[in-house]
């Protein structure tokens, strides 16, 4: 089973103009070429961490993602749609990882967007998605965004059902109207 990157793109934008993206990940040595392909397909360069030699395990994945989101919010003098494309969000039910940016980001007036795997998001990440921004299930597209290698292609993309946000106003916002 494959990621259809380029549909996978196309679902995080909704059919918006990117403003700006950041990929975070780890790679054993072997998963370098899935990255490689990530970056090729979508023009995005990944920020790569080595999986702990002990541990096996993802390290410094997250805290990497809040340094983005925290630039993003100094750098940027209005709110816009934060998307976040997790695979579970860990962390998020300890306040740990980006549990406390994504709230920093939603009470200065950010559209908050999280896809993820309906079975692997955490709890807390998916409820705090679903009553600051929204939350979208990665099942619900998932012979658009997969494929099986050297068997099937993936279906093309519907977004109809996708659901989205805007940035909420905010005093600077207002003022300038």
């Amino acid at each position: 089973m494959r990621i259809s990157f380029d549909n996978l793109y196309k679902l995080a934008l909704a059919g918006r103009q990117l403003g700006g993206a950041y990929a975070v990940g780890s790679v054993p040595p072997e998963d370098r070429d899935v990255w490689k392909a990530f970056a090729k397909r979508t023009g995005i360069q990944p920020e790569l961490f080595e999986r702990g030699s002990i541990s096996r395990t993802e390290q410094a994945v997250d805290q990497a993602l809040q340094v983005h989101i925290l630039r993003a919010l100094a750098d940027e003098d209005e709110p816009q749609i934060a998307v976040l494309l997790t695979g579970d969000g860990k962390g998020f039910d300890k306040g740990a990882g980006f549990h406390a940016d994504l709230r920093r980001m939603h009470n200065k007036g950010w559209g908050i967007e999280v896809l993820s795997w309906e079975h692997t998001c955490a709890n807390g990440l998916r409820k705090f998605a679903e009553e600051s921004g929204c939350f979208v299930q990665l099942d619900d597209f998932f012979e658009s965004i997969t494929f099986e290698q050297g068997m099937s292609a993936s279906k093309p993309l519907n977004l109809r059902n996708r659901k989205t946000v805007m940035p909420r106003p905010t005093s600077i916002m207002m003022a300038k109207s």
